[in-house]
Formats: C-alpha cells, structure tokens, sequence
C-alpha cells in the first residue's frame, strides 16, 4: 500500500506539472498571438522619410524639371552613350557583348555597339560593363559613386521593356542620380568605404538604378517602396576591386551588376511582387545594417531642390579622376608657355595622399599618373587611344619623359577631399621654372564643361565605332530627346551591324 500511495502522489505531481506546463505553454502563444498583430503593424509601418521619398520617386515620371537640369541630364546621357561605344572596342566591353549575345533571352533590350538585342536584364549588365570599360564615364564626388554608368544601361532597358518617351527618360535618369547618390551620402561617403571596405560605388549606383528603372516602370508609391526593398536586398559589392588589374571587375561591380540588380527589382515589383514596406527603417533594416549611426533622413535632404546631376562630373580626360587636375594643370601651363619634350627637364605634381596611391606609376594606362603626363608633355594632349595603348608604356620616347615624373603625396591637399586639387611646377632646361594650381577641375560642378565641349569629347569617343553621320545624328537625338516619343527610336543609331 505505501508503494501504491507513493506511486500515486508521483503521478498526481507529473500530472500537475503538466498541467502548469501546458498552461505556460498556452500563456506564452496568447502573448506571441497578441505580439503578432504588433509586430505585422511595425513592419508595415513607413517612416517619413520613406514616406516623402517613395512619393517623390512615383511622382516624378509627370514632374517638370528645370530647364538647367534637363540640360544636364542630357549631357550626361550623352556622356554616358559615348562611354558604352568607346567602351566596346576594350576588353571588359568585349566580353560584356559576348556575355548578352552567349546568353540570349527575349529580344527587348539594345546592347550598344552591337547587333544584339537581348533581354532587359542582360542588356542592363552588358550596357553597365560597356559605360565602366575604363575611365571614361561621370563621376559624382560627394558620395564617392559614378550615378551614369548604372543609372543610364538601367532606365534604357527599363524603358525598351515599357516603352518610354523622351521627357520621362530625363526624369529617370535625373531620378537615379538623385536616389542613388544620397544613399552613399546617407553613410557617408567616402568614410563609409574607408570604415566598412564595402563599396560606395556599388550602392549607390545599385538604388540609382532601381530608382530610373522603377520610373521608366512607371512604378506607383507603394511599388516605389518595394523596389528599394529588393534594391537593398541585392546591394553588395566590397572594396577589394581595386585589385582588379584588368578593370574587368570594377566595370562589373561599378555598372554592370548595378544596372542589373536595379532593373531586376523594377521587373519584379512590376510584375506583382510585394515586399517589406521600409527598407531604411524598423527592425534590421539596411541603415542599421550597413552603419547604424546613418540618418533616414539623408535620404530626401533637399529632394526637389538640389539635383545630384549638377553635381555630378564629366572628365574632360578619359583616365581616372585623380588624374584630372594633372593634366588640366599641365594644359595650362603650356598656354602660358608652348615647350618641346627636350625642354623638360622635371615635372613634380602634387596630389592627395589617397590619390598618389591610386595612380602612382600603375600597370594599367589610363590609370597611371606618370604615363598620361608622359603622353600628354609628347603629343601635347591626352587622347583616348593613348589611354588605352598599354604597349605604349614601354615606348622610349615615353620612359624617357616618365623619368622626369615626380609625383609627390600631399598629406595638406589630403585634407581637401572629395575636392581633388593638384599642383604642377616643371622645370625647364634653361632653369625656368613654372607652376600651377588647379582646384576646380574642368567638367566638374565648379567648372563644368559647356554643351560643346560634351558634345566634342563624345564625338570623339564616338566616331571611330558608329562613324560620323550616325553620330551626327545620335547627338541632335539627345539633344532634342523631348521630341521622342519612344526611346527604342534610338535603338538604329546605338547599334552597329
């Protein structure tokens, strides 16, 4: 009888214990059931910011712009076409053609310079990879991102996909560049890619492209706010392309991926996909995972006032940015002095410390500080074709004017960035000596290049693919572009047969 007694109180003990068990068990699903509707309620919610940005992203396929921008705009398209042709005869536009021709799809989309109509993605990248073959494209310093490369391959896809006239082809791009930009200044820049190793480039671009690409879509308000969802879902890039040798990789991550992970979250949302309403704020959103001291805020600063376009750069030299103020400084001085290469008996450029890096005495032409000098002092300017004349660099002529090169890191102009200032002295044989400092760059937004001057460096770069009449008549297009009623009426003057 105990035995039986004790067994009994240990059942009723299991039994009690179960009973608690369970009613904890059922506390704790009244409270996730009652969590649940809270929880659905804060991931739907929109923070102003979002708020004020999806509308102005929806709303600015009918919104006027200024007269001022719309000129711009139009520069850097055409700018930006001009780097998708020149880009084709390199090696990362080669490849790219190869790419959207190799893998197919639809025929919807214009790759440049080509015969090949492919699928709106796949042009997107091929396009992107075509405008970032080198050192060719716009660039836009405070956010340390070049908007034209990703910005322009994506909204000509996007508006083949949805036919898209002229005028709201403008606004798209004047859109991304507007988007795009602010996403990188949001995180600050370049301090973010020096803190995190991740690329601004990358980003910005990315949301850029996602944001002309949406317009051309002719995404609503909501929609707007998914695609930046999947805009920051597909956001990547690190900074280690700068190993790249080859700028095979950097064309990818700068315009190929860009254009294509923006155009692939317009074609998703547009064709019916949902998705989380604020990606920049709420519980792990993209600001708190990429820095969490960032400010949503940053997102719309001025939105509607200051145009990014006008703050972006157009190089009026086809190498890279740090290289800019060099040359311009070097032009200068031979308007103050026209000289020979065998009067020159040194040259000493001082640039920011960052910048030296970058450049100093690289592999690759268009990159290389002391070689574009070199060519500059020997043909008296810095074409294309000298940027890209890698087997020059072991020319005799130009070793011998690369010698004379010093190029010195400045730790005080260090201090000046984004603003890249370069100061130039050379020293002749007769013992003169002349300098000169350049703090605005020709093409950049303190000293922006006039219609004429684009006009001249994209027929340039132009003429020798698409020959001169079909060039002609590609830049009266961009130029009167409000008159185009569908943009695929530019598709005869992009391609080649």
């Amino acid at each position: 009888m105990p035995h039986e007694v004790q067994t009994t109180e240990a059942r009723d003990r299991r039994a009690d214990l179960s009973r608690r068990r369970i009613l904890r068990q059922a506390g704790w699903a009244m409270i996730a059931a009652a969590c649940r509707p809270w929880r659905a309620l804060a991931a739907d919610q929109v923070s102003p910011a979002m708020s004020k940005l999806s509308a102005y992203m929806a709303q600015a396929r009918t919104r006027a712009l200024p007269e001022e921008v719309i000129e711009k705009t139009k520069h850097h398209l055409l700018d930006t076409i001009a780097s998708m042709v020149s880009g084709s005869e390199l090696p990362p536009g080669q490849a790219a053609i190869q790419f959207a021709r190799a893998y197919g799809g639809e025929k919807v989309a214009t790759v440049v310079a080509s015969n090949v109509l492919c699928g709106p993605i796949e042009a997107a990248l091929a396009n992107g990879v075509l405008a970032q073959a080198d050192e060719t494209d716009d660039s836009h310093a405070p956010s340390l991102s070049h908007p034209g490369c990703a910005v322009v391959p994506a909204v000509l896809a996007a508006g083949e996909r949805f036919p898209t006239d002229g005028a709201q082809f403008l606004r798209a791009i004047a859109l991304g560049y507007d988007v795009g930009t602010r996403v990188s200044m949001t995180l600050g820049g370049q301090n973010f890619m020096d803190e995190t190793h991740r690329d601004t480039h990358s980003l910005s671009e990315g949301f850029g492209a996602a944001a002309a690409a949406g317009c051309a879509a002719n995404l609503n308000e909501q929609q707007m706010r998914w695609l930046l969802d999947y805009a920051a879902q597909q956001s990547s890039g690190i900074a280690f392309w700068m190993r790249d040798s080859e700028h095979m990789e950097k064309a990818f991550v700068f315009g190929g991926m860009t254009a294509r992970d923006g155009v692939t979250a317009a074609l998703l949302v547009q064709s019916g996909w949902s998705g989380v309403n604020d990606a920049f704020s709420g519980a792990d959103n993209f600001l708190v995972a990429s820095l969490p001291k960032a400010d949503p805020a940053g997102l719309v600063d001025k939105l509607g006032e200051r145009y990014e376009v006008i703050r972006t750069n157009i190089k009026k030299w086809t190498v890279g940015s740090p290289i800019q103020a060099p040359l311009d400084a070097l032009e200068s001085i031979r308007k103050k002095r026209a000289f020979e290469p065998d009067q020159v008996k040194q040259v000493t450029v001082r640039i920011a410390t960052d910048e030296a890096s970058v450049v100093n005495n690289r592999d690759i032409p268009d990159i290389c500080l002391q070689y574009m000098l070199a060519v500059m002092i020997i043909d008296k300017t810095a074409s294309f074709r000298a940027a890209h004349e890698k087997a020059r660099m072991q020319d005799p002529a130009v070793v011998r004017e690369r010698a004379k090169i010093q190029l010195v890191p400045d730790a005080e102009l260090e201090k000046l960035l984004p603003k890249r200032v370069s100061i130039v002295e050379i020293t002749f044989t007769d013992g003169t000596r002349l300098s000169e400092r350049v703090d605005a760059v020709r093409g950049t937004a303190q000293n922006p290049m006039g219609r004429d001057e684009v006009v001249a460096k994209a027929r340039d770069l132009m003429v020798p693919t698409l020959g001169g009449t079909t060039t002609t008549n590609l830049i009266n297009r961009v130029l009167t572009l409000e008159s185009v009623k569908d943009i695929r009426e530019l598709r005869p003057l992009l391609q080649r047969t």
